[in-house]
């Protein structure tokens, strides 16, 4: 390994990355050891992210601030997960007495970065939603009548 690279690598360890819901209502700043993160499927997280499955980055609760709390469901006896009341985007799962936090990797603003490391919840898992790659992709902004609407509402396109 080059001088750089290490130099890069080390610099990644204890990283400050930051992410936050839909609206900018909640943001967060968040310290971060690595790259590391997972796919659940279990059918709690399902139903409460609306999804087939959602990728979670583990951190610890003390390098995690927030600019302001999220709001809390207990989605069960044992753990809570932490949204936007406002625009509704999921951003945690929790439990009250750990000290590591679930934050949706989604909810990251470079979700890029991040790669799953495993799955979990894999009973309830719908194989079928794994790997896409053979589908036809169609891009949003390419979209005619999305583009439109757009144009219309905000004379460009978002973000």
């Amino acid at each position: 390994m080059t001088d750089q690279a290490t130099a890069d690598s080390v610099a990644r360890i204890n990283e400050q990355v930051t992410g936050g819901c839909l609206c900018g209502r909640i943001r967060y700043t968040v310290r971060i050891a690595d790259d590391d993160a997972y796919l659940c499927h279990c059918r709690m997280c399902q139903r409460a992210v609306g999804n087939v499955s959602v990728a979670y980055k583990n951190v610890k609760r003390a390098g995690l601030i927030w600019s302001r709390e999220p709001e809390r469901h207990a989605s069960s006896p044992i753990a809570s997960r932490g949204f936007c009341a406002s625009c509704g985007t999921s951003l945690t799962f929790e439990f009250p007495d750990g000290d590591q936090i679930d934050l949706t990797v989604a909810s990251f603003d470079a979700p890029e970065r991040f790669r799953p490391l495993h799955h979990f919840g894999v009973e309830s898992r719908h194989d079928a939603w794994l790997d896409t790659r053979h589908l036809p992709d169609y891009r949003a902004d390419q979209y005619k009548p999305l583009v439109d609407r757009w144009m219309k509402t905000l004379g460009k396109l978002p973000d």
